[in-house]
């Protein structure tokens, strides 16, 4: 038998619903009367982050990023009824700080009667404010990232074009969850509003400051990790080019030596060849000399010009 877990306080309930099921969601429509359509978004996982306005309650919809078993950033989604004397969240459990926020009000007594009989509104701040919060140590872990790659980057006998594409990933991923917060607590700021006793617009504006902050920071670190991406490129075309032109000078400086191989393995009578008969005015290996001699003549040439040039 599936029950919902909750913790009331002072008129107040906060239902938590972690891995909803279908049973979860016709218990929540037997006990309030939300639109059925709501009650579906909350079993799927894909749902545009949202604030829905009824004429009794709030229905809002939220992702914040958590890092998975690969140290990837993906998003987690919290679905949220906000009601006068009632608010119910619904996710996958893979939110940790509000796991750990719900299990502390609902096992410390001191806990619980300071957050919630301040009013549901006042409640849900203090939730949106843990999950914004929960964002600056994955940023951390990422600006570390960043700053760990920089020595890469500039290094050339390192490859970073890994490094560099999976920080570029995991900062899109961020910024992609992110934005929706920036426009969705500004609107929530408002119509939460009606719902509390006590002026919360101040307390809503400090997590759009928050999220604000984390959107500067992803800011730079996009332009960082751009001119990382560049540098290595750079860097690595770079080092290319060098392997080209030192591999080409060798190849040039053997031209003239392949030249004189092909005359001589031509079936014509040439000086010093078989058909003639070799020189030996130097010994029996003076056609060989000679022929040496002739190929590396030219080739020092070629080495004195190229070193003029400022090629090598």
């Amino acid at each position: 038998m599936v029950e919902l877990e909750q913790i009331s306080c002072k008129g107040i309930t906060w239902i938590n619903i972690e891995k909803p099921t279908r049973e979860h969601i016709t218990l929540l429509a037997q006990r309030y009367p939300f639109h059925r359509l709501d009650l579906e978004d909350c079993l799927s996982k894909i749902q545009l982050s949202k604030v829905d306005e009824y004429e009794n309650y709030l229905f809002i919809i939220l992702h914040f990023p958590i890092l998975n078993e690969s140290g990837m950033i993906q998003s987690s989604q919290v679905s949220i009824f906000l009601g006068e004397d009632y608010l119910i969240t619904i996710h996958q459990g893979d939110l940790k700080p509000l796991v750990e926020f719900f299990q502390s009000c609902k096992n410390e007594e001191n806990r619980r009667e300071k957050l919630i009989n301040k009013g549901s509104a006042f409640l849900l701040y203090h939730i949106i404010d843990s999950l914004v919060d929960n964002i600056f140590p994955i940023l951390d872990k990422l600006v570390g990232e960043l700053n760990e790659v920089e020595d890469k980057v500039f290094d050339e006998k390192i490859e970073a074009v890994r490094e560099v594409t999976l920080l570029r990933r995991k900062i899109a991923d961020l910024r992609r969850i992110t934005f929706p917060l920036r426009r969705v607590t500004k609107d929530l700021a408002t119509k939460v509003q009606r719902f509390s006793n006590q002026d919360i617009l101040n307390y809503f504006d400090d997590v759009n400051d928050h999220i604000e902050k984390v959107w500067d920071i992803l800011e730079e670190c996009k332009e960082t990790i751009e001119i990382y991406k560049d540098t290595d490129f750079m860097l690595s075309t770079e080092k290319t080019n060098k392997i080209l032109a030192i591999l080409t000078i060798v190849f040039t400086l053997s031209i003239p030596a392949t030249v004189i191989a092909a005359f001589y393995g031509m079936n014509i009578p040439l000086p010093g060849g078989i058909e003639t008969g070799p020189w030996t005015f130097l010994g029996p290996y003076t056609t060989l000399i000679v022929i040496i001699i002739m190929a590396a003549i030219p080739a020092l040439l070629m080495l004195i010009i190229f070193y003029r040039l400022g090629w090598i």
